[in-house]
C-alpha cells in the first residue's frame, strides 16, 4: 500500500473533544485524523498541544466603510439612522482614495485573527453606483487563496424612496453581487410592502438570497420580521434569507416574541447579531430554542458608524456570550457556533466540522477546550486556509 501524500501535516494538536491528534491535509481537505505522533511527513506545523478549532466566519461586515489605515477620525454622532447616513456620506466625500486599500487592510486583519470566510455588505447608491462593488469583486479575486468573501448589494440610502435604486440593485446582482440587501422598509422608505416587493422580485430574478438590515424598533420591527418570514415562505427562499440586527426582538412582549420567532423558524429565516451595546438585542438562546438559526458578525469596524471593532470573531463570540449571560461550557460552545457552524450554514459555506473529508480551514489557540477559547479569546497561533498556512502569531503570510 502506497504511503499517503500530504500537502501539510498539522501535528500534535487537540480537538475540542480532548483528543490529541495529527491531521493530514491534501488538496484543501482533511484526509486523515490519527493519534498525535503518528504522522512524520513534511511539510508540517507543530502545535504542541494547542487547541484546533474550525476557521471563524464573520457573517456581517462592511469592508467598504472602514477607516483603518487613516489617522484617527473622531466619531460624528447622529440621533437616527437617517442622520448617521448623512454624516457618513459627508465623511465619505472627504476621504482619500482608493477605498479598496482600506478594505484590503481590514481583510488582512481579520485573517490574522482566524476569519476565513465573511459576508460583506457593500453600499450601492446614486453617488457610489457600483464602484465599491466592482472594487471588492477584484479584491475578492486577489485574496481568494486566504479567505472566502461573499458580497451583498446594500441599498444604504433606501429602495423605494431613492430614484433608480432598484435599477442599481439589479445591475449590482448582474455584476456579481452574491446576495441582495435591504434596510428598514418602514424607517427608511416608509413603505414596507413596496421595499419588500422590489427585494423579493430581484432575488427571484437573479436566484439569490437576501440579507436585510432591520433597525426598526418594537412592534413595528416585529411586524416587519413576520412579513419578511411570510414572503420568504411564499417565495420558496427558506434558508436563503437573513435579517441583520433585528433589534425589535429584544424589546417586545413575550407573546409578540413567540409569534415572531415561530414565524422566522417556520420560514427558515436566520437572524444575525453583533451583540450591540446600547440597543436592544436579539435574545440568542430564546431564538435558538424556538428553532431560529442565529449567527454573528462584527458589523462596523473603525468607520463612520462606530469607532470600535477589531475583526476578532472569537472576541465577538465572547462579547455576545457576556451580554446574553452565557456561562456554562455548553453555552459558550453555543457562542462559538454563532461564528462557526451556524454562520457556515447561513452563508452556505458547507460543513465546517474538523472531520476526515472536511474542509481544511482551521485555527490553533492556547486553550483547554472550546469554552475556554470563547471565554479567553486567545491569540491565533496558526491560521490555515484550505490546507495552507495563511497567518502565524498575528502576521499574515504573503498571498
Amino acid at each position: 500500500m502506497e504511503a499517503e501524500i500530504f500537502d501539510l501535516v498539522v501535528a500534535g494538536g487537540r480537538l475540542a473533544n480532548g483528543a490529541a491528534v495529527d491531521l493530514g491535509i491534501a488538496s484543501g481537505t482533511i484526509t486523515t485524523i490519527v493519534p498525535a505522533g503518528t504522522l512524520s511527513e513534511e511539510p508540517r506545523v507543530e502545535l504542541d498541544g494547542a487547541l484546533i478549532l474550525p476557521g471563524l466566519i464573520d457573517g456581517h461586515i462592511h469592508l467598504d466603510k472602514t477607516l483603518l489605515g487613516l489617522p484617527w477620525i473622531p466619531h460624528v454622532p447622529g440621533a437616527s439612522v437617517r442622520e448617521r447616513l448623512q454624516a457618513e456620506k459627508a465623511l465619505r466625500r472627504s476621504l482619500p482614495k482608493p477605498m479598496v486599500a482600506r478594505a484590503r487592510r481590514l481583510v488582512e486583519l481579520v485573517v490574522t485573527r482566524g476569519t476565513l470566510a465573511l459576508r460583506s455588505h457593500v453600499d450601492i447608491d446614486q453617488e457610489i453606483k457600483l464602484a465599491h462593488l466592482e472594487a471588492l469583486l477584484r479584491l475578492r479575486e486577489e485574496m481568494k487563496e486566504v479567505i472566502d468573501i461573499q458580497l451583498v448589494a446594500f441599498p444604504q440610502s433606501g429602495v423605494t424612496s431613492v430614484a433608480g435604486a432598484a435599477y442599481l440593485l439589479d445591475a449590482a446582482l448582474a455584476a456579481g453581487a452574491d446576495l441582495l440587501g435591504g434596510l428598514d422598509p418602514a424607517g427608511i422608505d416608509g413603505d414596507i410592502e413596496g421595499q419588500l416587493d422590489i427585494l423579493f422580485r430581484l432575488a427571484a430574478k437573479h436566484g439569490v438570497g437576501l440579507d436585510i438590515h432591520l433597525h426598526d424598533p418594537g412592534e413595528l420591527g416585529a411586524y416587519e420580521l413576520r412579513r419578511i418570514a411570510e414572503r420568504t415562505r411564499a417565495s420558496g427562499l427558506g434558508g436563503k434569507v437573513a435579517v441583520s440586527h433585528a433589534f425589535a426582538l429584544g424589546a417586545i412582549s413575550d407573546a409578540a416574541f413567540g409569534a415572531t420567532a415561530d414565524a422566522l423558524a417556520s420560514a427558515d429565516v436566520a437572524i444575525m447579531t453583533n451583540g450591540p451595546g446600547a440597543e436592544p438585542r436579539p435574545p440568542v438562546t430564546r431564538l435558538a430554542a424556538a428553532g431560529v438559526t442565529v449567527f454573528a458578525g462584527s458589523d462596523n469596524i473603525r468607520d463612520a458608524w462606530s469607532p470600535y471593532g477589531n475583526g476578532d470573531m472569537l472576541e465577538r463570540a465572547r462579547h455576545i456570550g457576556y451580554l446574553n449571560g452565557l456561562k456554562t461550557d455548553a453555552e459558550l460552545e453555543f457562542a462559538l457556533d454563532l461564528v462557526t457552524g451556524n454562520a457556515a450554514r447561513v452563508l452556505a459555506f458547507g460543513d465546517c466540522r474538523l472531520v476526515e473529508g472536511g474542509r481544511a480551514d482551521l485555527i490553533a489557540v492556547a486553550a483547554a477546550n472550546a469554552a475556554e477559547a470563547v471565554a479567553a479569546s486567545p491569540p491565533r497561533q496558526v491560521v490555515i486556509k484550505a490546507g495552507r498556512i495563511v497567518a502565524r502569531n498575528g502576521q499574515i503570510v504573503t498571498y
